[in-house]
């Protein structure tokens, strides 16, 4: 499928959903960032937006990208409206074709998953690779299908952590993964409808 259609899909998803007052960060970052030193943060995926806010309030100056145009502006205007503009660059990129230009302490991917054709054992590989020295990268998957989501698959794949990391075949000599695990949680969805899911956790340290 064309590019043309993943933008279009992508920017209904959005647009049909309420823009939020105050997106959410998501719970594994906020456990796996809450401590850290701020510094320069890629957001691959910022979807609402939860996540970058988050992370600018704590001194982090983020990179956010999005396939959809809808979901960057979104983002964008909540950063002005909160006088984070200067910490959020939040812009509409295709992953498909060309991956963000800089060097991050932390690049975050959750829930990084398209109906469309993604090559996403490449592009987190790439993002390994734009990780300083002693940066991490955060993968977080879906390891269950919540009601509410878009992809209503019964055959669904979920693949377990060590396999998306053995998928990224990155050097244990200078990437070392801290976290390969499968936890679950209660989890809150449109209209406050609830559901227990299970998240793949996936947290890779660049050696120093």
């Amino acid at each position: 499928m064309s590019t043309t259609d993943a933008v279009t899909f992508w920017d209904g998803v959005y647009a049909a959903r309420p823009a939020p007052d105050a997106p959410r960060p998501n719970v594994r970052l906020v456990e796996t960032v809450t401590g850290l030193p701020p510094g320069d943060a890629l957001d691959l995926g910022c979807g609402s937006g939860g996540d970058a806010l988050w992370l600018a309030r704590r001194g982090w100056r983020v990179t956010a990208v999005d396939i959809s145009g809808v979901a960057a502006e979104r983002l964008a205007g909540h950063a002005r409206t909160h006088g984070l503009g200067d910490l959020v660059d939040a812009v509409r990129h295709d992953l498909r074709g060309s991956f963000p230009e800089g060097r991050f302490d932390l690049v975050s991917a959750h829930y990084l998953h398209t109906p469309f054709d993604l090559d996403r054992a490449s592009v987190l590989r790439g993002a390994a690779h734009a990780l300083r020295p002693g940066g991490r990268l955060l993968v977080v998957d879906h390891g269950s299908t919540a009601p509410w989501s878009w992809d209503q698959d019964p055959d669904a794949r979920h693949p377990a952590p060590q396999e998306v990391a053995a998928d990224l075949a990155l050097d244990p000599a200078t990437w070392r993964v801290e976290r390969a695990e499968a936890p679950r949680r209660t989890a809150t969805g449109p209209g406050g409808r609830t559901a227990e899911v299970v998240d793949h956790v996936l947290l890779v340290r660049r050696a120093d």
